[in-house]
């Protein structure tokens, strides 16, 4: 009896778990840890530099610690996981645990057995560890672990069992075999279909040829089926029949009296007999009536106006394709045997150098106990990376804190230590070289990377170093910011760009908008006026220095901008290189305003300047540029040498992802540029640092001499130009503007100015909250109103929290004021 009762006691013990309340807590917990992994994975992103310090080599005594500062949004746990899930697993794949958590939850509370949606999971699963490899394969050497730690060791190993082609194969044909997996294509349902249209398209050229009034526009039903079903058969005995469709208000009269037409077929060299003389087909008789045979024909594209996809007559006589560098066909691009060759371009190892530093990174870092496990060299033109794997339980940040104590035991006049290094699971400690490799851009320019680089706007930047030739893609950048103090390289690497373009592109593809308010660096370039400058009509050279003109110039791009939109609209496309894909086959009208639209390449070489002078009529118009202007192939190149927070403001960094930092003198200077420290450590004449993204990549910039630039130039300039240059849009300021006034317009000034003006000028007191208060107005329409009170002269300007000073002291003075505003409207 006590046995029944203990066993009865058991049952009762698990009876809770098939209570149906268990697996709907337990799906609204794989909901909310969906988003606990969401707002993880989101903060690892911006945080994980910082945090990786502390959870690389984690240990469970790290949540007791308090003095540990993490930036991670959910503390301690959030960066764990994130940094075990994304670092250590599979990289950015990681978020298909979010998808599955989701989908847990969800069917959880809908109660859906779980083996109904297990193969959905399953194929998110494998496809999470695949796109890992795939990740960990083509982003190896990035900094951030797109693979994780699973993809990069999987993709390691496939590269040394099978190399990089094989690795290659391997994943195509991953592809190829999920996809037949997945959709279970019907292989003879495909070549069914490309018969038919075959056979369809020699039918109705036959008709037009053939029966005399046949119209292939109006759209009635198909009826050249009866004579294609066998044909199709003949080719395909397991095709379905093609069902019969007859427009019941027409009749069949048309007699076939042609002998056969053959159709030849392209895929085998075959060639079909068509008998069109016995076609019956049957239609309901109505008397009266006698038509003849037609055939729908597909709409055109929709969302195209036909003026614009029109094909001209010129057009139908020039079959092949447009092409832009046919107005200047017998231009030449410059040769190589125009730049120098420098006598040091091979450096030498020197491997006493190599071993006299090894020795002094191991003794300083064993001072501090610290142990290395290994250390090797990579040698670059400027500087040699140490990579050093240190002992298990060393923390980074020792290491880190070390670069001046490094620095100081090597004589060394600035050490840059990487910890880690992404992708690698080592620390990198650069240090510069005693004998320095000058890297030219004769060099760059003729390796293999540049000369075959696919690319819209190519750009040779110098080496790395591993000693590789580094070419970026202005278009995807798709602006530059180039900063560094005095002397360090900027006004060579601006050449060095420019003489990239000019090698690369013709001058139909490219113009170059060039700004040069210290007028001495840019000058040579004036003479490619009707080669590849683009500035406004009137001006008196084409390197605009004036910085009115250059007000105007900035002005004219957003109206070139504006115009070239509009042109993409008409045409439905997305970009300038889907644009010009169009306008080269010939597929838009030039009579309707259609154009080939070079790239535009506006390049300032010191904004400063420009800031100090005009300020928000500068900085405004480049915002808007570098926000909108990348689908349409206007691209900005903008260098100062002044990297000051009120020069390089947030909205400029906003819109500039691509920045170059040469050297600086102060720490603050480097993030204000790069938003993190290094520039300080470099060693200057054109050492750099390039961020891209996430990326961080050290180069030695290309160097090409004055007098190199020169011959270049006079090589362009001596050949044939086009008759006029590119000439910017006309841009004139408004006629309602008044003068005097900062540029605001007389229509633009608010309804409730004069009540506005009279209120202060009454009170000689300039204050935002008595015009809101008395006016009845909300605080930002108060706010442009005292603007325009200060544009106007009016008012003075901002004192702080203090009111304002009134300019104007009595109303009879003010009334004429604004008699004589009203009358210059």
């Amino acid at each position: 009896m006590a046995r029944k009762k203990k066993k009865k006691n058991r049952q009762l013990s698990f009876d809770f778990l098939k209570d149906d309340r268990l697996p709907k807590i337990f799906g609204v917990f794989c909901l909310l840890f969906a988003i606990y992994l969401t707002i993880a994975f989101a903060s690892y992103v911006f945080t994980w530099k910082f945090d990786q310090n502390f959870v690389h080599n984690f240990e469970w005594a790290f949540f007791s610690e308090s003095n540990t500062e993490i930036k991670n949004s959910l503390g301690k746990l959030g960066a764990v996981v994130s940094n075990t899930l994304i670092n250590n697993w599979f990289g950015v794949a990681a978020i298909f645990f979010i998808y599955i958590f989701v989908t847990i939850g969800l069917n959880k509370l809908k109660a859906v057995p779980f083996a109904s949606y297990w193969k959905n999971i399953r194929n998110v699963s494998v496809a999470m560890l695949f796109f890992s490899i795939v990740l960990g394969f083509f982003f190896s050497n990035f900094e951030f672990p797109y693979g994780g730690g699973f993809g990069a060791s999987v993709a390691t190993w496939l590269t040394t069992f099978v190399g990089n082609i094989g690795v290659y194969f391997l994943l195509v044909a991953s592809l190829i075999i999920g996809f037949i997996w997945w959709a279970n294509p019907n292989v003879n349902d495909i070549n069914t279909n490309v018969q038919m249209g075959y056979i369809r398209q020699k039918a109705q050229t036959f008709l037009k040829d053939k029966l005399p009034g046949f119209n292939a526009n109006k759209k009635t039903k198909e009826v050249v089926s009866d004579f294609t079903e066998p044909l199709v058969k003949a080719k395909n005995p397991m095709a379905k029949p093609v069902a019969q469709k007859v427009d019941e208000d027409w009749t069949y009269s048309a007699q076939f009296k042609e002998p056969q037409e053959d159709v030849e077929d392209s895929s085998s060299g075959e060639q079909i007999a068509m008998n069109l003389t016995e076609t019956p087909v049957p239609q309901p008789q109505t008397a009266g009536k006698e038509t003849f045979l037609e055939i729908e024909e597909p709409a055109p594209s929709a969302g195209i106006s036909n003026d614009d996809m029109e094909i001209t007559e010129d057009n139908r006589r020039h079959s092949e394709s447009y092409d832009p560098t046919l107005d200047l066909s017998n231009y030449e691009g410059p040769g190589f045997e125009l730049l120098n060759e420098y006598s040091n371009n091979k450096y030498e190892i020197n491997r006493a150098e190599l071993e006299s530093n090894k020795e002094m990174i191991v003794e300083t870092l064993l001072n501090y106990k610290i142990e290395i496990i290994k250390i090797k060299a990579t040698i670059g033109p400027t500087v040699t990376l140490y990579e050093i794997i240190p002992a298990p339980g060393i923390r980074i940040s020792k290491i880190k804190n070390l670069e001046d104590d490094i620095a100081l035991s090597l004589s060394a006049l600035g050490i840059r230590i990487i910890a880690p290094i992404p992708g690698k699971g080592t620390i990198g400690i650069e240090v510069p070289n005693k004998n320095r490799q000058i890297v030219s851009l004769k060099e760059v320019l003729k390796s293999e990377r540049f000369a075959h680089a696919k690319m819209d706007l190519p750009i040779a930047l110098g080496k790395t170093i591993s000693n590789e030739v580094f070419v970026a893609d202005l278009a995807k950048m798709p602006h530059l910011l180039i900063a560094g103090a005095t002397g360090q390289g900027k006004s060579v690497g601006i050449n060095s760009i420019l003489m990239s373009l000019l090698y690369k592109k013709h001058p139909s593809q490219v113009k170059l908008v060039l700004i040069d308010p210290k007028k001495v660096e840019l000058f040579p370039y004036a003479k490619l006026e009707k080669h590849f400058l683009a500035y406004l009509p009137g001006l008196d050279e084409p390197i605009v220095t004036d910085t009115k003109k250059v007000v105007h110039t900035l002005n004219s791009l957003h109206i070139e901008m504006d115009e070239r939109y509009n042109l993409m609209k008409k045409a439905q496309s997305r970009n300038i290189s889907e644009y010009n894909k169009k306008f080269e086959a010939r597929t838009l009208n030039p009579n309707n305003g259609h154009r080939f639209l070079p790239y535009i390449v506006l390049v300032i070489d010191e904004f400063a300047d420009l800031i100090m002078t005009a300020g928000k009529e500068v900085e405004n118009p480049i915002t808007r540029l570098a926000q909108l202007s990348r689908a349409v192939g206007i691209h900005l190149i903008i260098a100062t040498q002044r990297p000051s927070v009120n020069i390089i403001t947030g909205v400029i960094k906003a819109n500039f992802p691509a920045r170059i930092a040469y050297k600086v003198t102060a720490k603050v200077d480097s993030r204000t540029i790069i938003d993190t420290g290094g520039a300080d450590q470099l060693v200057g004449r054109g050492d750099m640092l390039l961020s891209y993204g996430s990326d961080l990549v050290r180069l030695q910039g290309a160097f090409i001499d004055t007098p190199e630039v020169e011959e270049v130039i006079n090589h362009i300039s001596d050949q044939q130009g086009y008759p006029v240059p590119y000439y910017l849009p006309e841009f004139h300021d408004d006629d309602d503007e008044i003068s005097g006034t900062g540029g605001i317009k007389y229509s633009d000034l608010d309804e409730n100015f004069k009540e506005a003006a009279r209120l202060v000028v009454q009170n000689q007191h300039g204050s935002t909250s008595m015009i809101q208060r008395r006016l009845k107005l909300g605080y930002n329409r108060a706010g442009r109103i005292m603007d325009q009170l200060e544009a106007t002269g009016i008012v003075g300007s901002s004192n702080g929290s203090k009111a304002r000073d009134v300019l104007i002291f009595d109303e009879v003075e003010l009334e004429r004021y604004l008699e004589d505003l009203e009358r210059r409207k």
